[in-house]
């Protein structure tokens, strides 16, 4: 009866409008924006007592990004994008169980994710029924029953998957995988596997860890900054302060990036208005338009460049590296015109680049998805690895690697467990902690997890926040599998389209979030949380919640146990009723979270152990750091065809619309887009607004997407960008990073084709 329901979003029938795109970031359009979110859906009073709140000692960690907080911080610890999550999560409007009953899963199916989510905060849990078209409220009881019905009647633990959001707290993602484990499986996919799991899987093999190696004062000692397939002003606007102070200090800034980006041109700390300060900075020195795919070819002409220049650290190379002498031999066969080719970038402009990274005494290299959904995501990291070892560049003041993790504690939920392909001594050690055999074979990540529930081999499917219709690739292929699962259960705080495209039957369970009080039979909890940088810190609400029926995410894991089990080592129930108790369970079962209690409570938490970083050791086979050898990926496309990445705009976090605008690139109203070099259009006899379709080409599979506008913008010829998660069904599921099985939605050949305008209005300034 639902299998109509639409899983993408509808066609966008708004007026498009064009500006000039911006050339610098934050200042008074950010103050301004934040204000109009704030007010617009909390109010003036309950804008400042939230505001007040975030990133504070005593407050809640933002649920914006993983950007790391500074030892010292102001009254207003946020940027404009926080500002708008947080306003987004204490919005004071409802979705209640009338408006369920007002709304069938198809109506509300045609609308929008902007829609769906300006609706408000969910209420009540909420049960779909087999061939029900509208949801109707149940008791977190019935719930917890039907749940663990299903998975008792379950052939085995591997028929049921269990997905977690960056956004769930230590202790919540901690207990989740122990009742997962205890039930026999590994089927633990999350968030990472879709953005850094070809960060972790390029790095552990490196340098022995899978994190980033650097402090956030790092950025005042480095020489050389580089930011790789990243839009900061964006995704993680706070990082911009820290840029703007390397700056300041004399570093060099070099953005690498097919698009321009406000965000690294010039920048405008908004509480510099209070000083009476009105001077902005600008922040990259270098804006290098790589080709999409190209960055390979780019990190090995600034290895050859390094190689030919100095620069080298020969003790540091000989005395704890393995295979420097290998990789430099395999670099310099290729040659300068094939690595212009395949970059885009003149041979000048890199060795005048390289030779700036071969003076440096202390280099970071930032990155995030840019690089990750590449199908060549771990080799590049990789890349970038051997060029900043040739260096030593790890291990001292100003210098290493950042990952920038865009989800607010998903290097955390990592950390504490959520892994469908944890080692074996992390299993042993969770197991001597848990007293519980676990299972050791590894699980579905999200792309085989998807792979499953097409062949009919998921009936249970469980997702710990997120919006995983609209998150993942192949957005018509996923819900082809979800539709195939016997149960689906949503633990949200928000209306999106994984609650209309579920299962036979399906649950909403809503959860509080980080703003709001945590209050259980022990007293007021807190949780903590991993910042991109490895600092564990407390998160504490302070506002009422939207409902006396929302639980927490703790809670909810505790009770569902509680009904899973009827022998347990654990005593569920009581672990959720004081979240010191998950913390000593947490200390017992992990490395590095001695104290977990005491520790947690200082003023900025505790930084987790990290060997390359702090003692520059290497917990590799060998014990040293490894340089590597990958060929060049194959960057060649047919001559009517182009390589399509999708993007965020201004106005959103991940899945989760804001408004319809993308302020720094001047584009607003609609976000059907396709940005594209002007050449390429001119060539094609195309002007802004022609409506265009789009189809996507693999392995002799095509996916087709009508509704389309073409948009002149700054990027590489033969480029374009598209919007997530309007082009997510674009990206096919087979089509993944190497070793990492990341979706490589940076690199999607794509024809584009003109239709019919289905638009009037539209307007350019």
């Amino acid at each position: 009866m639902r299998d109509d329901v639409r899983a993408n979003t509808p066609p966008d029938q708004r007026s498009l409008k064009i500006k000039k795109r911006k050339k610098m970031a934050a200042g008074i359009p950010a103050v301004t924006s934040s204000l109009k979110h704030g007010l617009r859906n909390m109010g003036l009073k309950r804008s400042v007592k939230t505001l007040m709140m975030v990133n504070q000692q005593s407050g809640f960690d933002c649920p914006g990004c993983a950007w790391p907080d500074p030892e010292h911080r102001t009254t207003f610890e946020f940027c404009e994008n926080g500002a708008k999550a947080v306003a987004d999560e204490a919005t004071t409007s409802r979705v209640t169980p009338a408006f369920f009953a007002k709304h069938s899963v198809q109506e509300l199916a045609e609308q929008s994710d902007y829609w769906l989510n300006k609706q408000g905060r969910l209420t009540h849990p909420m049960l779909l029924e087999k061939d029900s078209s509208h949801y109707t409220p149940v008791s977190w009881d019935a719930a917890f029953q039907l749940i663990a019905s299903k998975i008792d009647s379950m052939e085995h633990p591997d028929r049921s998957v269990f997905y977690t959001s960056g956004r769930t707290s230590n202790e919540a993602a901690f207990l989740y995988q122990a009742m997962v484990r205890s039930l026999g499986t590994n089927n633990l996919p999350d968030c990472s596997n879709m953005c850094h799991e070809s960060s972790g899987m390029g790095l552990i093999p490196t340098i022995g860890i899978g994190k980033g190696t650097v402090h956030l004062d790092d950025f005042n000692h480095a020489d050389v900054i580089m930011v790789i397939g990243q839009n900061p002003g964006t995704n993680h606007p706070r990082m911009l302060t820290a840029l703007r102070d390397a700056k300041q200090k004399g570093a060099t800034i070099i953005h690498i990036n097919p698009l321009p980006e406000a965000g690294l041109e010039r920048f405008k700390h908004p509480q510099d208005y209070m000083k009476l300060n009105f001077e902005t900075t600008q922040l990259s020195d270098f804006h290098i338009p790589v080709r999409m795919g190209g960055d390979a070819a780019l990190m090995k002409g600034f290895i050859k460049v390094h190689a030919e220049h100095g620069g080298l650290d020969h003790s540091f190379i000989q005395n704890d590296t393995e295979g420097f002498d290998s990789m430099i031999e395999h670099t310099q066969a290729f040659s300068w015109p094939v690595l212009e080719t395949d970059s885009g970038i003149s041979k000048e402009l890199m060795v005048e680049v390289g030779t700036v990274l071969a003076k440096s005494k202390a280099t970071i290299a930032c990155w995030a998805m840019g690089l990750t959904q590449q199908p060549n995501g771990v080799s590049v990291i990789q890349e970038i690895v051997n060029l900043l070892l040739m260096g030593g560049h790890i291990g001292r003041p100003g210098a290493g690697f950042c990952p920038v993790r865009g989800h607010s504690n998903v290097q955390g939920d990592r950390t504490v467990g959520i892994w469908e392909a944890a080692p074996p001594d992390f299993i042993k050690k969770m197991e001597d902690g848990l007293k519980i055999s676990l299972p050791k074979e590894h699980g579905y990540d999200v792309v085989n997890a998807i792979r499953a529930m097409r062949k009919g081999d998921v009936d249970v499917f469980f997702c710990m926040g997120g919006n995983f219709i609209s998150a993942t690739p192949d957005t018509l292929a996923t819900a082809e599998g979800m539709r195939k699962v016997g149960l689906t259960i949503q633990v949200s705080t928000k209306l999106n389209r994984s609650h209309l495209v579920t299962g036979e039957q399906a649950l909403i369970l809503p959860c509080l979030g980080r703003t709001e009080l945590d209050i259980q039979a022990e007293g007021l909890q807190f949780v903590t949380v991993e910042n991109s940088m490895g600092i564990v810190h407390q998160s504490r609400g302070g506002l009422q919640p939207a409902s006396e029926e929302l639980r927490s995410e703790p809670w909810i894991v505790s009770q569902l146990a509680s009904h899973l089990f009827t022998e347990s080592p654990l005593n569920w129930p009581e672990l959720s009723g004081n979240y010191d108790h998950i913390r000593d369970l947490m200390e017992r079962s992990l490395v590095g979270f001695d104290n977990y209690n005491q520790r947690v409570r200082n003023e900025n938490g505790f930084l987790l152990p990290n060997p390359p970083r702090d003692s520059r050791s290497f917990s590799t086979p060998t014990g040293k750091a490894h340089f590597t050898i990958h060929p060049l990926p194959n960057v060649t496309v047919a001559d009517d065809r182009y390589v399509m990445m999708t993007i965020r705009s201004h106005d959103q976090y991940n899945t989760t619309i804001y408004d319809v605008h993308d302020r720094y690139r001047g584009i607003s109203g609609n976000r059907r887009i396709v940005l594209m070099n002007a050449l390429d259009m001119a060539e094609r006899g195309w002007k802004n607004r022609h409506p265009l379709s789009i189809t996507s080409h693999f392995e002799g599979e095509t996916r087709h997407a009508a509704g389309w506008l073409a948009v002149a913008y700054e990027i590489p010829r033969k480029n374009i960008a598209t919007y997530f998660p309007e082009a997510n069904s674009l990206v096919p599921l087979n089509s993944t990073a190497a070793i990492s099985n990341t979706p490589t939605s940076k690199w999607i050949e794509v024809t584009l084709d003109s239709e019919k305008s289905l638009l009037k209005g539209d307007e350019e300034e």
